[in-house]
């Protein structure tokens, strides 16, 4: 009995901290999708809003004059033969435009070759060895998945996961 007694007020002041840490990590409002609006309402619970996606590459980095790797392939060619080459290693040579450091476990960099459009000309990838910079050129070596689903609202189309990045060149 005195037991309880003691860990009511533990129990209740833990559940206070827990409520205002989560409301105040939240500070900045996801406009509700149309379609989760319906699901949030006929549940008790209100439905947390999707994580925002990944900022796009914000560098300028000079695309020029990257050589396609000797039996590789393009950023372009990654997405047009997507399907082929799921599962399967590829070789591709191109200059980082972006990089995050250790995000569940892994480095993540974005790589361009200068080929593709808008949606297949910016190749994600990530890796356990060292992050290189931004301007970079790299070689890359990793197997192509398809329809990755992190969670949080982290989905990607196409990525190499788990690359050997060999850095070639500096953006410096």
């Amino acid at each position: 009995m005195r037991r309880t007694t003691v860990l009511k007020p533990i129990t209740a002041g833990l559940l206070a901290v827990a409520v205002a840490l989560s409301v105040s990590g939240c500070s900045k409002e996801q406009p509700a999708t149309p379609a989760a609006a319906p699901a949030a309402a006929a549940s008790s619970t209100p439905a947390m809003p999707p994580h925002p996606a990944l900022e796009a590459p914000t560098a300028t980095v000079d695309l020029a004059g990257i050589a396609k790797a000797a039996g590789g392939k393009t950023v372009a060619e990654v997405f047009a033969e997507k399907e082929q080459l799921a599962g399967k290693p590829v070789i591709l040579r191109g200059k980082v435009v972006k990089t995050n450091a250790n995000i569940m476990g892994k480095n993540w960099l974005h790589v361009r070759d200068g080929s593709g459009a808008e949606g297949t000309n910016d190749l994600t990838v990530t890796t356990t060895g060292t992050l290189p910079n931004v301007g970079d050129t790299v070689l890359l070596t990793g197997p192509v998945v398809l329809d990755k689903d992190f969670g949080m609202g982290y989905q990607y189309d196409v990525l190499v996961e788990d690359a050997l990045v060999k850095v070639e060149g500096t953006g410096d």
